[in-house]
């Protein structure tokens, strides 16, 4: 990785110096410190729900679905104004504020008996009061700036520490490919640390200390964020890349009747600002009809610098290949999210399947939690993340010649077969749970049925599978929108993968929704029933690994048809000393 290295740019441009590595500490630290003060927190929001505020099951359940919805989604909003108006370091120093903010209040409802309801025993759940329509405002305050604050920080923080290296220089390209390595290294420490140390606290000491603690925790993240601005690389925004993927398609379907040139490359409209911070991009053969766009006829006029005067009925070559990384984006993003839905089995009913598993440990008496067993999922990332970025990396990069040893996209599909091959294997711990469940239990459960004696340990390679497939497909996820998005629209790419998160879980829902109303009255039987032993879930498994299997064939056939974001197989480079000489001339 560099450590200082300073861009080469033109007398007009001021001269940009990448600190690299003596940026990260800062950079990681923020962001280590951001999830460990509000992962904990929301992966409990439930229970604190139901406890603290009184509130139903279905009551407190609907709240966390919109609150964790609404936090994804305002990653699209967040991006959008961070590319457009505010650049990334404003908008991450305004976001960690306001997620210190959204803590502090939360922690307050928590340590301050007026701003929740009396305290209910268990025996008195029918008649506890529930919150008053003020102590509701806090509480929705609080989470509003959760929000404004995730939807700031998620979609802006990768993209501003990948900023922090020089993408023209080899040892820059090295440091943003183990930077997304280490990222999500640290960004899994902190979900263990969240769900195991600080959910510990909020259950068994008091929900008061409990919310402190992170709270203290994003004021550290906040600070070390701060700390480090006077070495940050802070990228000037260019003005809404929204608006201009926009005009290129309503100057495409104005020109719709026009006929292409038979060499593009060097006839289109092709002016580039000298302040633009997006790269040259050559010409690509894909989503032809959009070149339309950029033919130049002769009601067509241009400004002093050669700029369109009208620039909803022409745009430049430029701006028309960026629309097409876009374009050729979305099929990647769409099999990607649909991923998604093996993950999100294995944070869902591996619960209700560890439940009715033998969770002792050992010989001893003490229980794990059902929800405990997740951290098997980040414990076999966080091992294999390092493994995999000083030596298999290493040792494939002297084999494909290929600097990060094989591209993102053979990274994502390999993480998709681990998927399937997860899938399978749940399948078969659930068939050997539930038989073992129905003639050897060791107990019964009030509200599920029987307790199997297979050991809840069994779940554990399913779940660190899981983890492993995460490091390729999440952390490729995570590369391949940073690259090969637009250098203005790069927050937003980033927004993707949380909406792709999203869709996800929305998938799932919808998938668990059909299964449940079409086999209910099946002569086979419920396959998702409150009661794990009267169902099959182990048939739902080898349903979502057939769906995985139609993803993976999706997948391939998208990665060979794509075209990376300035390769030299299948595009055009364009001659800028012919383009100038052509650019006064209209085509028609």
């Amino acid at each position: 990785m560099e450590k200082n290295e300073k861009a080469v740019t033109t007398d007009d441009e001021p001269q940009i110096n990448y600190r690299g590595v003596k940026a990260m500490p800062f950079v990681i630290g923020n962001e280590t410190f951001e999830k460990l003060g509000t992962l904990g927190t929301s992966s409990n929001l439930l229970v604190y729900l139901t406890t603290v505020f009184n509130m139903k099951s279905i009551t407190a359940t609907t709240l966390v679905n919109i609150f964790n919805g609404t936090t994804n989604v305002a990653t699209l909003l967040g991006a959008f104004l961070c590319d457009t108006y505010f650049g990334r370091y404003q908008t991450l120093g305004f976001a960690s504020v306001a997620s210190f903010m959204g803590m502090l209040l939360l922690s307050l409802t928590a340590a301050i008996a007026k701003l929740h309801p009396p305290h209910c025993e268990a025996n008195e759940r029918g008649t506890c009061p529930g919150p008053t329509p003020w102590q509701m405002a806090f509480l929705l305050s609080s989470l509003g700036l959760l929000v404004v604050g995730a939807g700031g920080i998620r979609p802006c923080n990768l993209a501003f520490g990948a900023d922090q290296f020089n993408p023209n220089t080899e040892s820059g390209k090295r440091g943003i490919s183990s930077f997304f390595n280490w990222y999500y290294f640290t960004f899994t420490f902190a979900m263990m640390v969240s769900i195991t140390f600080i959910v510990y606290v909020q259950s068994n000491v008091s929900w008061a200390w409990g919310l402190a603690i992170p709270t203290f925790l994003m004021l550290l993240s906040c600070v070390l964020f701060f700390i480090g601005s006077r070495i940050y690389v802070k990228l000037k925004p260019e003005g809404s890349p929204l608006k201009s993927i926009v005009q290129v398609i309503v100057a495409a379907v104005k020109k719709r009747q026009l006929k292409l040139p038979e060499q593009p490359w060097l006839s289109l409209f092709n002016n580039i600002p000298t302040s633009s911070i997006n790269s040259k991009l050559p010409y690509t053969d894909q989503f032809r009809f959009l070149d339309k766009a950029a033919i130049r006829t002769p009601e067509d006029q241009l400004n002093s610098d050669g700029s369109a005067a009208n620039p909803w009925r022409l745009c430049s070559m430029q701006q028309v290949e960026q629309v097409k990384c876009l374009m050729r984006v979305i099929p990647i993003w769409v099999a990607a999210s649909i991923y998604c839905v093996a993950t999100v089995q294995q944070q869902t009913y591996v619960v209700f399947q560890a439940l009715q598993s033998d969770r002792r440990l050992g010989n001893t008496n003490f229980t794990i939690p059902a929800a405990s067993y997740i951290v098997f999922t980040m414990l076999g990332l966080t091992i294999w993340i390092p493994i995999y970025d000083r030596i298999i990396v290493p040792t494939l990069r002297r084999f494909t010649g290929k600097e990060d040893g094989i591209t993102v996209l053979q990274k994502m599909g390999s993480g998709i077969v681990v998927a399937i091959v997860t899938m399978l294997i749940s399948a078969l711990v659930e068939e050997r749970r539930r038989t073992l469940a129905l003639t050897n239990p060791i107990g019964i459960d009030p509200r599920r049925g029987a307790i199997s004696s297979l050991s809840g340990i069994w779940l554990v390679p399913q779940l660190t599978l899981v983890g492993l497939s995460e490091a390729f497909t999440v952390i490729g996820e995570v590369e391949f929108y940073y690259k090969q998005f637009p250098e203005n629209m790069r927050s937003i790419g980033g927004s993707f993968l949380f909406v792709g998160f999203a869709g996800a879980s929305y998938l799932s829902s919808f998938l668990v929704s059909v299964v449940h109303r079409t086999t209910s009255g099946a002569a086979t039987g419920e396959w998702l029933p409150e009661d794990l032993n009267k169902g099959r879930l182990d048939y739902f498994y080898y349903m979502v690994a057939g769906l995985e299997v139609i993803n993976l064939g999706y997948f391939i056939m998208c990665a060979k048809w794509y075209k990376y974001k300035g390769s030299d197989t299948g595009v055009h480079e364009v001659d800028m000393g012919k383009m100038q000489s052509e650019k006064d001339k209209p085509l028609v």
